[in-house]
């Protein structure tokens, strides 16, 4: 019984030993906690870091607002409930689309989080690129997602 638990405590120490070889990979993303383990790639700085971002919750702030050391997202369109939307609602938003104006093209705007004094301008972009978003008869809703974010 002593020699199992033995064999096990090495194998556990090895197993540790082993992983602090790899600790240099930054595995804590951005965040107060990565600003403060800044430049310490110790297994025990990015498990603080990590724990401090998880605790603080702050990632999402810094992924939306592109601080504390965050990259904000080029993309405004994708999002899984505009795929959705586009998905269930093609035929529909291709009309509305094409006519640069309609409830559809009102949710989607709103679902991209477009403010309602800049939809007009928005409409209107979609409209004259209706060609190069609604490409054929085939085209999937990813792809049409694709192409709106390719024209905004």
């Amino acid at each position: 019984m002593k020699k199992a638990t033995m064999v096990t405590t090495v194998i556990m120490a090895a197993m540790f030993l082993a992983s602090a070889g790899f600790a240099g990979q930054m595995n804590y993303g951005c965040g107060v906690g990565s600003m403060i383990m800044e430049n310490n790639d110790s297994l025990v700085s990015q498990t603080l870091a990590v724990t401090t971002n998880g605790i603080l919750c702050n990632q999402f702030f810094g992924i939306t607002s592109g601080t504390l050391q965050c990259e904000k997202p080029d993309n405004l369109v994708y999002n899984e409930q505009v795929q959705r939307f586009v998905a269930d609602n093609m035929d529909h938003l291709a009309a509305d689309m094409a006519r640069g104006e309609g409830e559809y093209l009102d949710t989607l705007a709103a679902l991209m989080g477009v403010p309602e004094a800049d939809r007009p301008a928005l409409y209107s972009t979609l409209q004259s690129n209706f060609s190069s978003i609604y490409t054929s008869e085939q085209v999937t809703s990813l792809q049409v997602v694709a192409n709106m974010d390719a024209v905004l």
